[in-house]
């Protein structure tokens, strides 16, 4: 028999088909630091004494605490029980609602809590959106910064934050509005005053790329409900991350492919006009695919996280993006976090087999994860 005969007769008898074939490799040495099997994580933080916080948004999923302190591979309602036990009917100005974030500023000694004030992405109304602040040593509430609803709008979903704390008496933090029904946008905040204020307002740069097709786990990935058409998946500003000399705010829509920088003078300047703001905006280009969470380092070097690759890269100081992990267990890698120790930290949700895009069947796969791995960069003091 021919050489040529023998291979499709192998074939078609299955003789050579358990032969091992080339796949996908990985790239990064990822680490588990810990799993969920309740509710999906997506923030999460890690102190400069290794203590590590996540949170919980309410989704849909049961949520039992909206933000937690991971201890040996357990959580712990954080900063207790009582103020993540927030029921309907209860003042939401008390209660943690719903929290999309948790950050320690570059001091390493307070904990920043994000309060969305949304449940299951519904309208918010006074009291539930707002900026807290935990002293880490004390472990107790230290500052509260509730948004009127001309900043956090009634569709505001407040997303990430990031601080510089240089500014003012006691610095400004910056918040991404990152919702899909309304206007998204920067918000700025000075933490001594309390005082807020929207900039990019419905800006093309926070709005989502009307043109993106996200493709995940090899599909195209759009809203599915039961008895529903398709729809676009369609989600404004996002991820955002701070330089380390605090004149540059990036930023990138949860549904394009493009990262974004502004001024930090021209955002915290209350005198500057929208046009002024928008005229420091530059479009730094793709970046190698969609991604949620942004992180940067004192080399001034920004994380990027891909999840339509499960994927984590970095934009270096001569805009060359490396790609520092790709891995099939990266099922949608959220929030970055670069801590004291060397390690970038990260959640994997799954955020795309959520029922919302699977007509109605949840196809997420419990545990969720939270990853680190090993990194040259500096964390942001």
């Amino acid at each position: 028999m021919q050489f040529a005969s023998l291979l499709l007769f192998c074939a078609l008898s299955g003789v050579i088909q358990s032969q091992e074939l080339a796949t996908d490799r990985s790239i990064g040495k990822l680490e588990v630091v810990a799993t969920f099997s309740g509710a999906m994580p997506t923030g999460v933080t890690v102190a400069n004494n290794g203590r590590i916080f996540v949170n919980f948004p309410k989704w849909g999923d049961n949520v039992e605490y909206t933000v937690a302190e991971v201890k040996h591979g357990k959580t712990f309602p954080y900063p207790n029980a009582d103020i993540n036990g927030y029921k309907s009917g209860d003042n939401q100005a008390d209660k943690l609602v719903s929290v999309q974030s948790v950050v320690v500023d570059p001091t390493g000694n307070r904990l920043w809590i994000l309060d969305t004030g949304s449940i299951g992405f519904g309208p918010t109304s006074l009291g539930g959106p707002k900026l807290i602040a935990v002293d880490l040593n004390s472990d107790k509430v230290v500052k509260k910064i509730i948004f009127p609803t001309d900043i956090a709008l009634t569709t505001t979903y407040l997303n990430d934050v990031r601080f510089d704390l240089h500014r003012g008496v006691e610095g400004m933090a910056f918040i991404t509005d990152s919702t899909s029904s309304g206007p998204n946008g920067i918000i700025v905040v000075d933490l001594a005053t309390g005082k807020s204020w929207r900039r990019l307002n419905d800006h093309s740069s926070t709005k989502p790329d009307p043109e993106f097709v996200p493709v995940v786990e090899g599909e195209i990935l759009q809203m599915r409900l039961p008895g529903q058409p398709p729809a676009r998946f369609s989600v404004g500003s996002d991820g955002i991350a701070i330089s380390p000399d605090g004149k540059i705010l990036y930023y990138c829509p949860l549904t394009s492919r493009h990262l974004y920088r502004v001024s930090v003078d021209a955002l915290t300047d209350q005198n500057r006009s929208d046009a002024e703001v928008a005229a420091t905006v530059k479009d730094l280009g793709e970046k190698g695919g969609a991604g949620d969470g942004l992180e940067s380092d004192a080399q001034g070097r920004v994380y990027l996280s891909d999840y339509e690759h499960n994927a984590i890269r970095r934009r270096n100081l001569n805009s060359e993006i490396e790609t520092l992990v790709h891995d099939r267990r990266v099922l949608w890698p959220d929030t970055l976090s670069l801590a004291a120790d060397g390690y970038l930290y990260f959640t994997a949700n799954q955020v795309e087999r959520q029922a919302a895009f699977h007509n109605g069947q949840d196809l997420r796969q419990k545990p969720y994860v939270l990853f680190r791995v090993k990194v040259d960069g500096t964390r942001i003091r």
